[in-house]
């Protein structure tokens, strides 16, 4: 009797035990949202990490700030002894080695202006800076056809080389590069990276508005983000449109947020490397989604230049690359052009 009673015993304890731990599993896969916020690269972030109820996320906020410190101490121009001011400090006497960083980001930059044919130039620095964009701040007056002239002078990306043994070196005198239309989508990227490397699968990442997601916000739904409304009298949380993202990266570039009006003009911080102007083409907003955030944050900016048909032109020969512009008509509403399989992206 005792016997066949530890038997039912033991047999309860195990059908237990396999409930407890099915409820554990499933409670563990039971999706719970950590949000990483901060301020970088002269604008703000968000990291989104989805685990499971058990899960810890220890010191991730504090991995995620030193590496975005790490990337901002390379590539900002407002920092005076950051990566990029002593590569602009250089001579054409003088060889540069770059950090890991560095070499990635103008490695895919100087791919872009390859593909863009010279519309996305990252030696672009001393028109930034006369058009009242750079780290010299806005100007009282519009730059003369003189100083315009000038600048284009040391507009040149391709005068750029990377020797055998990685070190770049400056072929043109005076040449300084900005690469403001790229590196958040790298710190986008590299954020994506850390992650993977600490075993999460599902996260959002955005800096300024450049996005990669991973995996899905829960079990079985994908992450949406949305296109802000391409007006400067929207606010940043007006949706134009909302897509679901998964293992891509999405970038916008337009005209309608940093721009000043002078003697009655809308002048935008988009210029273009092949006149020395702000661009003037009817784009008002790219989106790019691509398989790094790097590579859409920087497309994006080149389309916006090479404006919409030679834009689409290109984004229909690239791989795992979508696009859509939109152009303003002189009635303020919007026209939207799709690239042939940015349709599978809308929610």
């Amino acid at each position: 009797m005792y016997r066949g009673l530890l038997f039912l015993l033991c047999r309860r304890l195990v059908a237990l035990s396999t409930v407890f731990l099915i409820c554990l599993s499933l409670s563990g896969c039971s999706p719970v949202e950590t949000v990483i916020r901060g301020e970088t690269m002269g604008t703000t972030y968000s990291v989104k990490v989805m685990t499971g109820r058990w899960s810890r996320t220890g010191n991730l906020a504090e991995l995620v700030e030193a590496r975005l410190g790490e990337i901002n101490a390379s590539m900002s121009t407002f920092i005076e002894d950051s990566e990029i001011s002593r590569f602009n400090g250089i001579t054409t006497t003088e060889q540069f080695t770059p950090s890991a960083d560095f070499l990635e980001v103008m490695t895919i930059a100087m791919n872009i202006y390859e593909l863009s044919r010279g519309a996305w130039d990252g030696s672009l620095d001393p028109l930034v800076t006369l058009w009242g964009f750079g780290r010299d701040g806005q100007k009282e007056q519009l730059p003369s056809e003189e100083e315009i002239e000038a600048g284009m002078s040391l507009v040149d990306f391709s005068k750029i080389s990377v020797s055998s043994d990685g070190k770049f070196i400056k072929n043109k005198s005076g040449l300084t590069i900005d690469l403001a239309s790229i590196a958040k989508g790298y710190g986008v990227d590299a954020i994506a990276a850390l992650l993977k490397d600490q075993r999460y699968e599902n996260f959002l990442i955005e800096i300024g508005g450049e996005i990669f997601a991973s995996g899905k916000r829960d079990k079985y739904k994908p992450w949406r983000v949305g296109i802000n409304t391409p007006s400067s009298s929207a606010g940043f949380g007006q949706v134009y449109k909302i897509l679901t993202v998964e293992g891509r990266g999405l970038a916008t570039s337009g005209d309608y947020r940093n721009f000043f009006v002078a003697e009655g003009r809308t002048y935008s911080h988009i210029l273009d490397p092949r006149t020395g102007y702000p661009v003037t083409n009817g784009v008002v907003s790219v989106s790019v989604v691509a398989k790094t955030c790097t590579f859409a944050d920087g497309l994006a900016t080149a389309l916006m230049v090479m404006g919409y048909e030679s834009g689409m032109e290109l984004v229909e020969q690239l791989e795992n690359v979508e696009a859509l512009f939109i152009i303003r008509r002189e009635d303020g509403e919007f026209d939207e052009y799709p690239s042939s399989a940015f349709k599978k992206f809308e929610l």
